[in-house]
């Protein structure tokens, strides 16, 4: 599965990868909007409280913003639901859904930011449940913002501007000047650096001595090689390797068909057949030593075998 390209980059993660996230993410906001229109319906009468009309405005933003970041996932969820691994055709309009959803985290970051203010203000005297919620909303956006964050520096491609440059290697084989072979190692260069980063975050309990970073740079080289004209993601290397393991459970759990009882001497083939080889070569060797052993008998008799072999 081709990495997605966005901002004019590849990034580490393909159209299908969005379903589960999708689906998580949707569960919480639907939970998350039910749960502030439950709060707004019983209390809607109770905001003439100090800093009651704030958080009456701030109730009415809020759940139109879920309702909006909801259908945007949604449709992310279902686009990212269609085709199949070797057909993306179905899912080339999730890129602009992506857009989308990445442009209303902006009104979603005002307003966790609105609300932490509201919480802060000393002034406000609501009732309690009320501002338990809101605080509530506002960890909730506060925490799905940095998990976004973190999603987004896991699934960055560092390579990713560079991809495209370092896979038609070959076919600018032609270009003369030496600064496209020195942009073509600076690339290599950085992929290595990538791929050896990689590792040793993966193996950061190993003590980094200098026969480990050796170690390390050589797998890195290796990796960079073997993944230099691939267009894959980590999503597709865990498949790989969950559907390999499936695979060798098959072969250790299926039963073993029982082996053939010989009901014969395993010797015996072989010695008749050596035994017709045998009659064979000595049939065939009378007319080998009639075509090639008269040199031979010349030479043990030098002075009578000519005479012999003209008399026979």
């Amino acid at each position: 599965m081709p990495g997605m390209v966005m901002f004019g980059r590849r990034w580490a993660i393909g159209s299908d990868d969005f379903v589960f996230p999708g689906a998580f993410e949707l569960f919480i906001r639907m939970i998350w909007w039910i749960g502030i229109l439950v709060l707004y319906s019983v209390h809607k009468e109770q905001f003439n409280c100090v800093g009651g009309r704030v958080l009456h405005s701030y109730i009415i933003v809020l759940l139109v913003l879920l309702a909006a970041i909801i259908c945007a996932v949604a449709s992310i969820l279902y686009i990212s639901m269609q085709g199949t691994i070797s057909n993306p055709g179905p899912r080339k309009s999730l890129p602009k859904l992506l857009y989308l959803r990445l442009a209303l985290y902006l009104p979603e970051l005002i307003w966790a930011i609105v609300g932490a203010i509201w919480i802060s203000d000393s002034r406000a005297n609501c009732e309690r449940t009320m501002i338990d919620a809101i605080i509530g909303a506002v960890v909730a956006s506060w925490v799905i913002i940095v998990f976004t964050v973190v999603a987004v520096f896991i699934v960055f491609d560092p390579l990713g501007g560079k991809k495209t440059l370092y896979i038609s290697r070959d076919a600018n084989r032609n270009l003369e000047s030496s600064q496209s072979d020195q942009l073509f190692y600076n690339v290599k260069k950085t992929a290595t650096r990538v791929w050896e980063t990689r590792i040793r975050l993966l193996c950061c309990c190993i003590v980094q001595d200098d026969d480990h970073r050796v170690a390390f740079t050589s797998i890195a080289e290796l990796f960079r090689t073997y993944f230099s004209d691939t267009d894959l993601v980590p999503s597709d290397v865990a498949a790989g390797l969950t559907l390999l393991h499936q695979e060798q459970d098959k072969v250790e759990n299926c039963p073993k068909e029982p082996e053939e009882v010989l009901t014969h001497s395993p010797l015996s083939p072989v010695a008749d057949d050596l035994d017709v080889e045998l009659e064979n070569a000595a049939h065939y060797m009378k007319f080998a030593a009639a075509a090639y052993g008269w040199p031979y008998y010349l030479m043990t008799k030098p002075f009578t075998g000519l005479c012999k072999l003209k008399g026979d």
